[in-house]
């Protein structure tokens, strides 16, 4: 034993002594020292490529040579050269599975369960009285959406998948490019789908995944999330925004919803769909528009109280449909208020997602009355209900209704009212 611990010790100190000349030697004297640094370098450099280059041709020589040597080695050449080529096309095949899938490599690790799951909880709902679709949020109080989905209606309703409402105190978007923008007073920091700051970038055959609700509120649920891939992408002249094309279906009350990516990032806005070819907004150029879009296009309530009974009831469930409850409440007139305060009234109404009006006018020969017909959307259990009125408000003109500057007029304020419920109405009662 001592030995071999004394041969160690011998050539350990040699191996040092060695290694302490060679480092003299490189660095002293120290004017050739960065000369040496760069020829020990390269010197090294090559030596280590001749090498390797010399083993890799001396490894093919013996491949090439290893078959004849014998017919034990021939038959062994013949299972390794099988092995290697199923390894080769089995690589293929996973690489077109992985293409086909996750379309691009650095998505593999995404969690396609995640994103879903992340879809059903922020995707909403948009209803008004002229359509329905779906949104989501590109800021923690603001939900993007087509601009066909709130054409034509003042106050859309955003419904939550938790079933909150929320009724949008801003509208802009920008009606040639199908793209609206509603703001509301709470915030949602969790639902957010970040518009990208650049030109987003995809492969061929890329899946994605589409959310939106399918059919509207005739389908009670949650989101409908559909896997598909992306085709091309398209432009036109006569086009503002360029368009995904995907082979996804999409179906009525999808639209406005997001396209995302195997990561859950965003890719575009649910447009159009036809028999399996689906046209999606490019998320780069709603990023690109959002800055300039302005409430030109988008409708407006339009109400004065003060002209006569039949227009203060008109305005009275225009603020009901719009859910500007303190505009409503203040119609009441100061008889009616004697059997009722703000939060028992507002608390009501707290499940209407919309009011139509068909008829509010002048009841016979009276000067004070209104005869008004309408009906009420109201969302319950997760679907929206359709109930039908008629009937009779008497009005009186007293003071306490504001205009923009704050000064308060007079105008007919609701007093008593004889209303009932319709049920089943024929066609024509709602042109009667």
């Amino acid at each position: 034993m001592n030995i071999i611990l004394r041969n160690i010790k011998h050539t350990a100190l040699k191996l040092f002594l060695k290694f302490k000349a060679y480092i003299k030697h490189f660095l002293f004297p120290l004017y050739l020292f960065p000369i040496k640094l760069i020829t020990y370098s390269f010197y090294y450099l090559l030596k280590f490529l001749f090498k390797l280059i010399a083993a890799f041709l001396g490894l093919i020589f013996d491949c090439i040579r290893y078959p004849f040597k014998s017919l034990k080695n021939f038959l062994k050449s013949i299972v390794y050269i099988a092995v290697i080529v199923y390894l080769f096309f089995s690589l293929l095949v996973i690489a077109d599975y992985l293409n086909r899938n996750y379309g691009q490599w650095n998505k593999f690790w995404c969690s396609e369960r995640s994103v879903q799951t992340r879809l059903k909880k922020s995707v909403v709902r948009i209803v008004g009285g002229e359509g329905e679709g779906s949104g989501f949020f590109v800021n923690e109080n603001q939900v993007l959406t087509n601009f066909h989905v709130i054409e034509g209606e003042p106050s859309p309703k955003i419904i939550l998948p938790d079933g909150t409402i929320e009724t949008p105190f801003k509208i802009t978007g920008d009606s040639d490019a199908d793209l609206a923008l509603l703001s509301i007073e709470n915030k949602y920091p969790d639902f957010i789908y970040l518009l990208p700051d650049d030109e987003i970038s995809f492969s061929d055959n890329e899946p994605v995944l589409s959310a939106g609700y399918a059919l509207g509120s005739d389908i009670k649920g949650a989101a409908t999330i559909v896997r598909g891939n992306i085709i091309d992408y398209r432009t036109s002249k006569s086009s503002s925004v360029g368009y995904i094309q995907t082979n996804i279906s999409l179906v009525e009350g999808m639209s406005g919803g997001p396209l995302v990516d195997q990561c859950g990032s965003l890719v575009g806005v649910n447009t159009m769909g036809l028999a399996g070819l689906s046209l999606f907004i490019g998320a780069s150029d709603v990023s690109y528009l959002v800055p300039s879009f302005t409430d030109q296009d988008v409708e407006k309530i339009d109400v004065d109280p003060s002209i006569s009974p039949e227009d203060a009831v008109y305005a009275f469930y225009t603020y009901l449909k719009a859910r500007r409850m303190q505009d409503g409440f203040n119609l009441l007139s100061q008889k009616y208020l004697e059997k009722t305060n703000f939060e028992e009234w507002t608390a009501r109404f707290a499940n209407i997602l919309d009011v139509s009006i068909y008829k509010s006018e002048r009841y016979l020969n009276t000067k004070d009355t209104a005869f008004v017909k309408f009906s009420t959307g109201n969302w319950v259990d997760g679907e929206l209900e359709w109930h039908f009125y008629e009937g009779t408000w008497k009005t009186v003109k007293e003071e306490g209704v504001y205009n923009a500057d704050g000064v308060a007029s007079f105008a007919y304020k609701m007093l008593q009212s004889k209303i009932k419920e319709v049920f089943e109405p024929a066609w024509d009662w709602f042109y009667q």
